[in-house]
């Protein structure tokens, strides 16, 4: 077999994985597209595509539930801990890309080792602190708590800060210009890619979030889209599948939108700073 005849197999058989693997993703999601489409409660189906269309299951998210001041608190919350965590975020990458400091390695490896541990692992402790600041059911403590959890990606904004030539900062040193102005001023408009990915990853991270959502959030006036859906479906006679259906929906339409939106951006985040670190 030549060269060129084993690289089209190769390529003919990623091309097959790549298409089974579209299939197995979309899948699911469409079933849920198309049951928040179908009459009746149930999530089975022998079809994909229902026989009749109905748009009730969207009208009984705002009818019958409170979904949108669920949808209402989990934007206020997304939002402020997006703009709080790109803050925390580039900061310390700027920080650790710039500056030569006593213990600048150690740092970041104690940073990066503590970033590798999965977030319930101090749901307990984190719990008891704000049961202590008297924070617990309220939405600061979420987003202090979503927040606080970004800065430990910040080495994807080192790797980027580290390809922006340093001259240009040295040259606005030179005439005088401070770090925060530097960072603000040149460093910040030359890293629209590197905030796009960090802010969409913090929006998206915080706007689906159930587990520490549904730890600290009692009252119904507090809940989010995920803590609002799991509620409708948990007691042993909800039946109200193809609403919650409905709500998965709702949920998707904003996350995609910026997803594909941003597409080529939150591409240049992902690789840039990719042969420096």
């Amino acid at each position: 077999m030549t060269r060129k005849l084993r690289g089209s197999v190769w390529l003919s058989i990623s091309y097959v994985l790549l298409a089974v693997i579209g299939v197995f993703s979309v899948y699911p999601a469409l079933w849920v597209v198309m049951s928040s489409f179908r009459t009746g409660n149930s999530l089975f189906s022998e079809t994909l595509f229902p026989t009749a269309f109905t748009l009730e299951h969207y009208a009984n998210l705002f009818s019958k539930y409170d979904f949108a001041l669920w949808y209402t608190n989990t934007l206020k919350i997304a939002l402020t801990t997006t703009v709080i965590g790109t803050v925390l975020t580039l900061l310390p990458g700027y920080a650790f890309s710039i500056f030569r400091f006593t213990g600048r390695k150690t740092m970041m490896s104690t940073l990066m080792v503590l970033g590798l541990f999965p977030g319930f692992m101090s749901m307990i402790a984190v719990f008891i602190l704000l049961n202590l600041l008297n924070l617990l059911n309220t939405h600061l403590a979420v987003i202090l708590v979503y927040a606080a959890g970004a800065p430990l990606f910040f080495l994807f904004a080192k790797s980027y800060f580290d390809t922006i030539p340093k001259s240009l900062v040295e040259a606005a040193r030179i005439d005088g210009a401070g770090h925060l102005s530097i960072f603000f001023r040149i460093v910040m408009p030359l890293s629209t890619p590197l905030i796009v990915y960090t802010a969409l990853s913090i929006f998206a991270g915080s706007f689906t979030d159930f587990l520490f959502a549904k730890l600290v959030l009692r009252t119904p006036e507090t809940k989010t889209l995920a803590v609002g859906l799991f509620d409708m479906i948990s007691s042993r006679q909800a039946t109200d599948f193809t609403s919650f259906a409905a709500g998965c929906v709702l949920i998707a339409v904003p996350i995609t939108f910026l997803f594909i939106l941003l597409q080529r951006l939150l591409t240049e985040g992902l690789t840039a700073g990719a042969e420096k670190g």
